[in-house]
């Protein structure tokens, strides 16, 4: 079996400080092949909270892949913000805004999305997508994911702007091999393949520690790869216990593979899933 921990939107200068030690402790209890955080590491890119995220990674404790969101640019230092919108990021979280992750069962591939002219709309560049092709070809692991920041869908209750080069991405990742695209930016947890392109599953992590919950408690999703096809997706929601915070299984969907495309085989009733997605 093969283990991914999928955490986004930590949101660093905006989080909430009691949940960090019992996230860490179940992290390391999961014990996952990999950690994805797909972006938000702060709330407005300041040296202080790119510090806080450098040290929260530390203590994680198990490879990572992660890529930038649009809360990890300046926003309130132009300068900074157009001349060198990753420069902060590349120094405290990850040297790479587009990293790469294989170990013979995955290969997992981060797109940066962030659009340092507009600070919601994100973007996928036509050369990301040949990469994203291209190292799937040279390194065809049985499961191959996705991760960046801005989904590549948006349902009916969304009123942000869909992400420039999303219609391009949804058909040349599912042309090229992509089986999982791992996101956030909405701070929901979601999960659910895509109508016109059946070959790609949507997984949403909602935020992991901002207090910008939405709505929701605060999560982050498991995903559990079987060999013979079947993905099963947990989210894991924050949870008040006996006077402390946990994280705890809250829902799950069961997703198989068949044929090149995505069953839902498995979901809970109470599961969030993507029900009449919008073409982008």
């Amino acid at each position: 079996m093969t283990r991914v921990l999928h955490l986004s939107d930590l949101h660093f200068g905006r989080s909430r400080p009691e949940l960090e030690t019992p996230l860490l402790a179940q992290i390391r209890s999961l014990s996952p092949d990999l950690v994805v955080i797909s972006g938000d590491f702060t709330q407005r890119a300041r040296e202080s909270q790119f510090a806080r995220a450098r040290d929260f990674l530390a203590r994680i404790g198990v490879p990572v892949l992660s890529v930038p969101g649009n809360h990890d640019t300046p926003l309130d230092n132009l300068f900074v913000r157009f001349l060198a919108p990753f420069r902060r990021y590349r120094r405290h979280v990850c040297a790479e805004t587009e990293p790469f992750f294989t170990d013979g069962a995955m290969s997992v591939v981060g797109v940066n999305t962030v659009n340092p002219f507009s600070w919601q709309t994100g973007r996928f560049r036509r050369s990301a997508r040949s990469r994203v092709c291209w190292l799937f070809e040279q390194h065809p692991a049985p499961l191959r994911l996705v991760a960046l920041h801005h989904p590549l869908e948006h349902g009916p209750d969304t009123d942000k702007k869909p992400m420039r080069g999303a219609r391009a991405a949804l058909k040349e990742l599912a042309d090229c091999g992509a089986q999982v695209v791992l996101s956030g930016h909405l701070h929901r947890a979601a999960s659910g393949p895509v109508r016109a392109a059946p070959g790609l599953l949507l997984v949403e992590a909602g935020t992991g520690l901002s207090t910008r919950q939405r709505g929701e408690e605060n999560t982050f999703n498991l995903l559990d790869w079987e060999p013979g096809g079947a993905l099963r997706v947990t989210t894991w929601s924050a949870q008040s216990r006996a006077g402390r915070q946990v994280f705890a299984p809250s829902r799950t969907a069961l997703f198989r593979r068949e044929e090149g495309a995505w069953l839902r085989v498995g979901p809970a009733p109470e599961a969030q899933v993507y029900q009449q997605l919008r073409a982008v």
